[in-house]
């Protein structure tokens, strides 16, 4: 499958096992630090190049360290950046993560995250792609207004679209969003984020106000696994047991897994299985990409699962 990705794209600085947060006017030493390849789009884009998956992604980054970095990163993952724009009026925005006994803290210069605009987008582009994937909604400032006209042309194109939208670091939940939906065809919040965007106070009750008869709703729930809704059915998969190392970006991988599936037609009850271990895999290393599956690795792991079930039921 020709999948293309466009939204935000920087480095995450990941400074590892502090052994407390740090306070206003203190220092603290942390055990490790790491530089990699970091923002939701982009951990998406290298987690279906590893699938297989033919992977352009289109985003902007400043022309200085941080933007060749990403762009090498992407690169070395198989990921197809000509469309990736390096403007010296922009900076390559950064995120640093802190981590210290399981918790974890961010803090973000947003720089060119949100440069990207419907006007990089044109037409044209969607020609000879199945499919495109937006995430990070609510960091998109430039491309949200136009993102539903975008898809449209897509959809228009004979793409299939979808959205990520991440978590509103302003916590407005902007509705526009609901509107944008019209022209999506599979929708993956997580838990605090389809609440979030609904107000509802419970997952079902969000989806209830979401579905419709076309979109696909698929809702990452952490530890309790996911699910998906379509046309009125519910599909459910627990998450995967794995030695956890980092947890970043394992939704974008989940995401990736899901499109993986579901691009090459595979029951919805399927497509959650693949996306739950792909998410769950990438957890054993540092960073969003490194520990990412291929289709070979993410099988084997699905069949050993069927196999243990199926010994045990004996």
């Amino acid at each position: 499958m020709k999948f293309l990705v466009a939204g935000e794209l920087n480095p995450d600085l990941i400074m590892r096992d502090c052994r407390i947060f740090p306070a206003l006017g203190k220092e603290v030493q942390v055990e490790d630090l790491e530089l990699s390849l970091g923002s939701s789009s982009a951990i998406c884009a290298a987690g279906l190049a590893h699938l297989g998956n033919s992977v352009t992604f289109a985003s902007i980054v400043g022309d200085d360290f941080y933007g060749e970095f990403c762009t090498d990163a992407l690169r070395r993952e198989g990921v197809d950046v000509s469309q990736v724009q390096r403007r010296r009026d922009w900076k390559t925005g950064l995120t640093v993560s802190i981590t210290s006994h399981g918790e974890r803290a961010l803090v973000t210069y947003p720089g060119a995250i949100a440069a990207l605009t419907g006007e990089d987008l044109p037409d044209h582009l969607f020609a000879g792609y199945d499919h495109l994937h937006v995430s990070s909604w609510f960091l998109q400032d430039a491309l949200r207004p136009g993102l539903k006209n975008r898809f449209a042309a897509a959809r228009s194109a004979g793409l299939t679209t979808s959205l990520d939208c991440g978590y509103d670091p302003s916590e407005t939940w902007s509705q526009d969003l609901l509107d944008t939906l019209s022209e999506v065809d599979v929708f993956l919040p997580n838990e605090s984020e389809i609440l979030g965007i609904t107000g509802a106070g419970t997952v079902e009750e969000g989806i209830r106000k979401l579905e419709n008869e076309r979109l696909l709703l698929v809702v990452k729930l952490g530890a309790e696994g996911c699910l998906a809704s379509h046309r009125g059915e519910i599909f459910r998969a627990s998450a995967w047991p794995v030695q956890v190392v980092d947890t970043t970006g394992a939704g974008d991988s989940f995401d990736a897994g899901f499109l993986h599936a579901w691009k090459r037609a595979d029951p919805i009850s399927d497509c959650l299985h693949f996306a739950a271990v792909c998410g769950s895999l990438s957890t054993r290393g540092v960073g969003g990409t490194a520990a990412q599956p291929d289709e070979a690795e993410a099988q084997r792991c699905i069949a050993a699962r069927r196999s243990s079930s199926a010994a045990s039921s004996k």
